[in-house]
């Protein structure tokens, strides 16, 4: 059989909660939500630390944040890993990457200078050395303002709203690539939904269609900030009377990615390209929206760790069939690698759950996530592991060692903190050991942000990610 293609789409701060299949009724999804019924539904898929770097980093290598050193945003990737790209160009295959990268900047701020937004060619690339359309990061999505690079700092600018471009530039590269010898894999990193949800960063179109919506605070709302928030986090009085606001956009943007989708998926089809490709639609982690006193991500409740993952195979996988197995980001790139029957490397400490995925056998393991630090800066006191199984979720913050323990199944807003009542003890401390005998699995010793910054970077470029003693 010829290798299958490999056809990678995620979008950025998309929450599962929000799309139509998932069972939300504001969601206008219908592309995602058909797509849904052709695919195989991982639908307990979560992000291991639902941060966009510390994300990107683990789907590249197929290693936790503690192992790639990616515990903050906008830090620069250090290149000594066996990355995912690398096999696939050691296997024959030729690669994209279309859109936002950010595994390269080492700069807090200043998104706009060349020196932050271009990636060289070369091992910064993590090994994708052919076409490469991208640009390290950020979240304005309007033509003449948002642009990207290919081999040189040249800014080339949209013209067009980004998403559209972006998809635009996809369906080129696979009528390219549809007429190669060689397999190919090909990613599109979207930025939406990500914020600012403001109604220039989204099409009038596409936010006209939810001016009859009505949007509500969230049930387990709270009007207190999480004393264990980060500044990016915090929700000011001011920014709390914008949340609906914000949702409004943040659903139109969805709506505009799902449109896209919808292209990207009829451009596929009509080159054939279906017949023969490992199709996936995910996201690297979700939102809060005042959820639990938070906004943004970095945290362990379900709005912010639970994301899609959509995998379609024609004649291969299962069509609408979900899998309930928990899938971790580490365990993507050993999984996909196997079901492409290519190597995975000695290296990665992910799982390889491709028998999963196919329905061959199921696996009761659970999930190690973490948070290493704030989202973009250095500092101690938001450093949290947790482990999560189908039914449960176990979290412990490092800075006061607070614990919870929610059932995600009877409670799936997490409004019941299960962690002291005495008929729950036996399940806590069994979640509790398997957690850090998975850290202790990978060297994970709970470090504070300030170790990493002390020890293994300069200047915000990562230097060493030896084994902690």
């Amino acid at each position: 059989m010829n290798k299958p293609n490999l056809i990678y789409v995620f979008a950025d701060q998309l929450r599962y909660f929000s799309l139509g299949y998932a069972g939300d009724k504001k969601a206008q999804t219908p592309n995602i939500d058909n797509l849904s019924k052709e695919c195989t539904d991982l639908y307990q898929t979560v992000s291991g630390h639902p941060v966009c770097a510390p994300y990107r980093a683990s789907l590249f290598t197929g290693k936790y944040t503690t192992s790639t050193g990616m515990v903050i945003n906008e830090i620069r990737m250090n290149t000594n890993h066996h990355t995912f790209a690398d096999v696939l160009n050691e296997n024959g295959y030729e690669t994209a990457y279309i859109g936002k990268w950010h595994l390269y900047a080492a700069e807090l701020g200043n998104h706009y200078d060349t020196k932050n937004s271009y990636i060289p060619k070369g091992p910064d690339r993590l090994g994708f050395n052919d076409y490469f359309a991208a640009y390290n990061f950020r979240h304005e999505y309007e033509p003449g303002i948002a642009y990207y690079h290919l081999d040189s700092p040249e800014k080339i600018y949209y013209d067009k709203y980004e998403p559209d471009a972006q998809t635009d530039m996809t369906i080129q590269q696979l009528k390219r690539l549809s007429v190669s010898n060689k397999p190919f894999a090909l990613f599109l990193s979207i930025g939406t939904p990500h914020d600012p949800w403001i109604p220039e960063n989204v099409p009038a179109d596409c936010l006209k269609r939810f001016q009859n919506t009505d949007f509500h605070l969230p049930e387990n709302y709270l009007s207190e900030n999480d004393p264990h928030a980060d500044a990016w986090a915090c929700l000011s009085s001011e920014e709390r009377k914008q949340l609906t606001d914000w949702m409004r956009v943040y659903y139109a943007m969805t709506a505009n990615l799902d449109d896209n989708i919808g292209r990207l998926l009829s451009a596929i089809k009509e080159m054939g390209l279906d017949q023969n490709s490992i199709i996936v639609f995910t996201s690297d982690h979700g939102e809060m929206f005042g959820a639990h006193g938070r906004r943004a991500k970095n945290i362990f409740y379900e709005e912010a760790i639970r994301v899609p993952f959509l995998i379609k195979w024609k004649d291969h996988l299962a069509e609408g069939i979900k899998r309930d197995f928990v899938f971790n980001t580490v365990d993507i790139m050993p999984s996909l690698l196997s079901l492409m029957g290519l190597p995975i490397p000695d290296e990665v400490e992910g799982t390889d759950l491709s028998r999963c995925i196919m329905g061959e056998q199921d696996t009761e393991n659970g999930a190690l996530m973490m948070c290493t630090g704030p989202t973009a800066v250095f500092g101690d006191g938001q450093e949290w592991r947790a482990f999560r199984t189908k039914k449960y979720t176990y979290a412990v913050f490092k800075s006061d060692g607070q614990e919870f323990l929610f059932d995600d199944q009877s409670d799936p807003l997490q409004m019941n903190n299960l962690i002291k009542k005495k008929e729950y003890q036996d399940i806590a401390e069994d979640l509790r050991n398997k957690m850090y005998k998975k850290m202790k699995q990978i060297n994970d010793t709970f470090e504070n942000n300030s170790y990493y910054e002390k020890n293994w970077i300069k200047d915000r470029i990562i230097q060493h990610t030896a084994t902690l003693t």
